[in-house]
């Protein structure tokens, strides 16, 4: 039966069915539509003034929750009860956030285990995944006070760099703030699409866009053709942003600040808050100044924009190293990118602007949109896009880690490798080491380097019911389904039998951004190590496997073998074996040959018998 949906403002029919674009935020976030009207991307008030909403939770002590701008007071008078820059916990565990945890003024509980962080307010825990339903629902709610009518779909951006534990707990959110999460899209492809780049289906465009919000950063090169987007790299921190910026400027602060006075949780909030203020001052202003009493004592704050500009340098200049690192991957040179967009609010700072003009120098700058509603609009025409308004655009986006599973010896065997295409689909065949071989386990691993240590594992499943056969001769297909969320899919199949298993993979806790960085540094540092560690392990695998065939061989064939052969093949597994503790390629390799040569013979007699009993009592016609 057909839903109808009736508009409560005018009691008439709504006809449209909309689908929200949303910009979930570290710092503030937004709802938009396409309004049908204009055929333009609109973001939504409600109720309210203005139509950001600070991404801010206040529980109150009867259990009341406010959300947005009326939660911003709180921040100071009760920093214990009220959660700000959720979306940097996002698919974290404590671990993950190191030394940054002391930088929140509510309780994050370490359970010393691998779990996802949680958030205690009274005796009540939440996880970052509610604590943003909840901001998603203050979105719905504005978005329906809006249009007049119910809204159950939605578009929510994530940064390109979110892996696939920040994308699952993204999408999980939506669901649980009632929502049907259509598509999760990287915030660097909305924002282009709120330009309008790319809508010339004549034009062939190389776009830089640098996106630095609150609490995320990342850059992401795209190639624009034919009404096809196309993202080439992409490199970021998701623990970078707007808030590094008043964090500096904090530090600077409590320098100035006589040793021995500590300041209060509250205390410290409100100067964190000053600092914000300080730092939107000086988009427009070259002076900034504030006082605030600490400790029963009034202290006179100042910043200058040159003092401002030198604390935020070194932060500056971990994003233009990753927009090098892109631009490297995506195998163009400066020259080839035609404009560069700027993108979060973080980037109406006059350094920032300047910093990132002086790198793209080539290029043309794009920053005439509102920074802080330009992802939520470009949502807002996926949306549409989704809807089926609009079928000439297509959004390809990529995986920025590669993906792959454990083989023998601990290597690492990519399936989909870093930077490729999503959504994608891979499949490889692997086969059975050991005769009779019934169980196989498939670990699921994300990284750069050769080894499997070296890199994160994400799960882990094993295939039961593999008809037992000889080493080698089962089939196993392993397929890896990567989704346009960038989710993936792992699936083993036995091809002879049909046996299946397959799990979608939703890691406990995400890449922290240092160990994403360390991945793809330590890729390239140990480059030349690890494929000679490749090398080592791959001709010991093969070395064990050889003494495990020749030894069952001869166990099972000592009438055709004299015994001297027995005896100098022995001498050769056992030449073999101790070969193995040199972790030299070249001796195990030559071991190897020199037992492959001795025992052929030996196979080439077994075939001669066969051959020979199968024909006795027949004769051959000729």
């Amino acid at each position: 039966m057909p839903s109808i949906s009736i508009n409560i403002k005018s009691g008439t029919l709504q006809n449209k069915d909309y689908i929200l674009g949303i910009d979930l935020g570290t710092t503030n976030s937004l709802v938009a539509v396409m309004d049908g009207d204009q055929a333009e991307p609109k973001a939504l008030k409600g109720k309210g003034q203005h139509v950001i909403v600070p991404s801010l939770i206040h529980f109150g002590p009867e259990g009341q929750v406010i959300v947005g701008e009326a939660a911003k007071p709180f921040i100071v008078d009760h920093p214990e009860r009220t959660v700000y820059s959720v979306k940097r916990l996002m698919g974290k565990s404590y671990g993950d956030l190191g030394s940054h945890s002391d930088y929140f003024g509510y309780k994050i509980i370490d359970e010393q285990d691998d779990s996802l962080v949680k958030i205690k307010i009274d005796d009540r825990f939440y996880t970052p995944i509610e604590l943003s339903s909840l901001i998603l629902k203050e979105l719905k709610n504005r978005a329906e006070q809006e249009l007049g009518g119910s809204v159950s779909k939605a578009v929510i951006t994530v940064p390109a760099y979110f892996n696939d534990a920040q994308r699952q707990a993204t999408r999980d959110a939506g669901k649980l703030a009632g929502l049907e999460v259509l598509r999760i899209v990287n915030e660097p492809t909305a924002a282009s699409l709120a330009y309008g780049l790319g809508l010339d289906r004549e034009q062939d465009h190389h776009v830089a866009v640098y996106d630095l919000g609150g609490g995320t950063f990342d850059v992401s090169i795209l190639r624009i053709s034919n009404g096809i987007f196309e993202v080439l790299s992409t490199h970021g921190d998701t623990y970078l942003g707007g808030d590094d910026f008043d964090r500096a400027v904090v530090e600077h602060w409590l320098g100035q600040i006589p040793q021995g006075v500590e300041l209060s949780n509250s205390e410290t909030q409100a100067l964190r808050l000053k600092a914000e203020e300080a730092k939107k001052a000086l988009s427009k202003a070259d002076l900034s100044e504030s006082s605030l009493e600490i400790q029963g004592q009034q202290y006179h704050f100042s910043l200058s924009k040159a003092e401002f500009n030198q604390l935020i340098a070194p932060i500056l200049q971990r994003t233009l190293d990753a927009c090098a690192r892109a631009l490297k991957d995506s195998e163009l040179k400066l020259e080839e990118i035609d404009s560069a967009v700027l993108v979060g609010g973080s980037t109406r700072s006059e350094a920032v602007k300047e910093a990132v003009a002086g790198f793209f120098k080539h290029s043309e700058l794009n920053d005439s949109l509102n920074p802080d509603e330009v992802v939520a609009l470009g949502a807002a025409i996926e949306a549409d896009i989704l809807a089926g308004n609009r079928k000439d655009i297509l959004l390809l986006d990529v995986t920025p880690l590669s993906l792959g599973i454990e083989t023998l010896g601990g290597l690492m065997d990519t399936i989909i490798p870093r930077n490729s295409k999503v959504p994608n689909r891979v499949g490889k065949e692997y086969t059975t080491s050991v005769d009779g071989q019934v169980n196989m386990k498939i670990s699921v691993y994300q990284g750069e380097r050769e080894l499997v240590s070296e890199n994160r594992k994400l799960a882990e499943f094993t295939l039961q019911g593999i008809p037992a056969m000889p080493a080698g001769m089962p089939k196993i297909q392993v397929n890896f389904m990567l989704n346009a969320d960038g989710i993936l899919q792992v699936q083993a199949t036995e091809l002879r039998s049909g046996v299946k298993q397959h799990i979608e993979v939703k890691p406990q806790y995400g890449l922290t951004d240092e160990e994403v960085e360390r991945m793809l540094l330590d890729s390239i540092t140990h480059a030349e190590s690890d494929v000679k560690t490749r090398m080592v392990v791959e001709a010991k695998t093969e070395a064990e496997q050889i003494l495990y065939v020749t030894e069952r061989f001869i166990a099972k064939n000592k009438n055709l073998l004299s015994d001297q052969e027995i005896q100098s093949t022995s001498l050769l597994l056992n030449d073999l074996k101790n070969s193995l503790e040199s972790n030299d390629k070249d001796i195990i390799l030559g071991h190897i040959d020199e037992l492959n040569e001795y025992t052929r013979p030996f196979a080439e007699r077994l075939m001669d018998r066969s051959v020979s009993e199968a024909l006795k009592g027949k004769s051959i016609d000729s």
